[in-house]
This record gives C-alpha cells, sequence and structure tokens, in this order.
C-alpha cells in the first residue's frame, strides 16, 4: 500500500463521496418542533372559529331576535356541557354514528360496484351514466316518503336512503377516475401481461384512486346529509339518536339545545372528513410526489 504524503489530507472514500452527491439531489426539509407544526396548522381554524363566534356574539347584542330564539354562545356551550355529560347524549351519538357507518358501507360496496360496472361497458354508461347523475342530483329528502312506505319507520328506512344518497356520488367519482387514466398507462399496464381482472386491480384501480377518494368524500357528505333528515322523519323510540333530539329540542322550543346539537352535528362532520378523508388523500398525494416531504 503506497504511503501517504506527508501534509496532504486523505482522500475521501468512494462511499462517502456518492452519498454526497445524492444529498444535492434531496429536497432541503425544514426540520420544525412538533409544537410551532401543530400551531402552524391549529392556527387559522382557531382564527376562524373565534370569528364566527365573534360575530354570533354581535348578532345577538342587536337584539335581531329575543334570547329564547338565537341564544348566545356562552349559554349555548354551556348547555353543551350539560349534554355531553349525560349517557343518553353519548347513547344518541353511538346510535348515529353506527347508523352512518353500516349505511356508508353499504353505499361503498354498491358504488364501487356500480362504477366499475359502468366505466367498463359501453352498453352500462349509456343505459345507467345519466341515471346515476340524476340519482346524484335528486334530494335525499324526496326519497323518505317512499322510504316509510316500503320500510315504515325502522332502520330500513333510514339505510335505505343513505344508500340511495351515497353511492350515485360513489359510482359516479369512480368513473371519473377511471376516465382520466392515461392511455399509455393502460397500454403500459397490457405490455407487462395485465389483463382483466388483474389490469383491473393493478392499474386502473391504483390509477383511479384519486377520482375515487373524491367520490367518496363526496359521498360522505350525502349519506351523513340523508342521515340527519332521516332521523329528523324516523324517529324510533327504543333508539334515541342526534336527529331525534334535534326534533325534541324544535318541539319544545328549545334553543340552546337545539344550537348546541347543531354544532355536534358539524363537529362531527369537520372530525370525520379532517381525521379520515382529508388523511387519506394526503397520504395519497406523497405518495405519487404531489406534495413536499415534510410539508
Amino acid at each position: 500500500m503506497a504511503a501517504e504524503r506527508p501534509g496532504v489530507a486523505p482522500r475521501p472514500s468512494l462511499a462517502r463521496e456518492i452519498e454526497g452527491l445524492d444529498a444535492l439531489d434531496a429536497p432541503f426539509v425544514e426540520r420544525e418542533r412538533s409544537a410551532a407544526r401543530v400551531w402552524g396548522a391549529a392556527w387559522p381554524k382557531l382564527a376562524a372559529t373565534g370569528a364566527v363566534l365573534l360575530v354570533w356574539q354581535l348578532v345577538v347584542w342587536t337584539g335581531w331576535r329575543p334570547p329564547y330564539v338565537l341564544p348566545g354562545p356562552a349559554r349555548v356551550f354551556s348547555e353543551l356541557g350539560a349534554l355531553v355529560a349525560t349517557a343518553k347524549f353519548w347513547s344518541a351519538v353511538a346510535t348515529t354514528l353506527g347508523r352512518a357507518a353500516t349505511g356508508f358501507s353499504i353505499a361503498i360496496a354498491i358504488g364501487t360496484t356500480l362504477g366499475v360496472a359502468v366505466s367498463r361497458s359501453r352498453v352500462l354508461r349509456r343505459a345507467f351514466g345519466s341515471f346515476l347523475t340524476g340519482l346524484q342530483s335528486m334530494p335525499s329528502i324526496a326519497w323518505f316518503p317512499f322510504a316509510i312506505l316500503l320500510f315504515k319507520l325502522s332502520e330500513g328506512a333510514i339505510l335505505f336512503v343513505i344508500v340511495l344518497g351515497a353511492s350515485p356520488s360513489i359510482a359516479n367519482g369512480l368513473v371519473s377516475g377511471i376516465d382520466q387514466i392515461p392511455p399509455l398507462l393502460l397500454r403500459a399496464g397490457r405490455v407487462l401481461g395485465a389483463r382483466g381482472l388483474a389490469s383491473l386491480w393493478h392499474v386502473v384501480l391504483p390509477a383511479a384512486l384519486p377520482g375515487y377518494v373524491a367520490g367518496l368524500r363526496q359521498g360522505w357528505a350525502f349519506a351523513w346529509r340523508s342521515l340527519m333528515a332521516g332521523e329528523l322523519l324516523v324517529i324510533i323510540e327504543t333508539r334515541p339518536a342526534i336527529g331525534s333530539q334535534l326534533q325534541f329540542a324544535r318541539e319544545l322550543s328549545d334553543a340552546p339545545a337545539l344550537v348546541a346539537l347543531m354544532i355536534v352535528v358539524l363537529l362531527i362532520g369537520v372530525l370525520v372528513e379532517g381525521l379520515v378523508f382529508a388523511a387519506i388523500e394526503q397520504r395519497i398525494r406523497s405518495r405519487r410526489g404531489l406534495v413536499e416531504i415534510g410539508a
């Protein structure tokens, strides 16, 4: 081994040189403290909430409506605290969320099957494509007289309308996602031997995933609205729910409880949107390189 020259630093190894070159291509990720990151994500929402509460209180102070019709934020949140402390409230939340999960799961199965069938068959698209769009635009409340006629005042009537409200949106989202797949990607899949069900599972559905998730997102919004309408109309004595409590508060002219329950409905919708669908969408975008690492 040749002796090193005195006063000359040894040459870095090849591995270190390659590592340095790789570092040039790596994106610069600014490391923030976790508290600062959480605050950066939370402060816009907190500011928006504060603005809404301020406007609400200002409207109450104007005397536009008497306090027993339009209560202020303090009274409503006091009522909300009292509701949350009762077992009946949590039983109602459990009933409502159970109905939402059951109906939305059935809607996913039906909507996905319809979406795949319509997108893969020109005959089915011509026959049912516009029909799905018409179902999607039909107000869910219009289905309830027919649902009650079929299923009486039962769980079946509520689930029937949830499924009819959410399935067309899920199907149309999947069809839209499949329609936007580049033909080159499909040809590449065929060249690699992906045909039939293999092409559907390994090429078509992964490529259509953003559109499909958008359809699921919209389907959940329709399902949640349909559920609230159903619980207002179909009240089952042995199954307390958020919607039925809303109806009882209206009949008793209990404005604080009514507004408090409306806030609960809003919070559940926001939490499902943020914790489920927004997280799924963020993960898909990150995996496809549409979001910088650490953003």
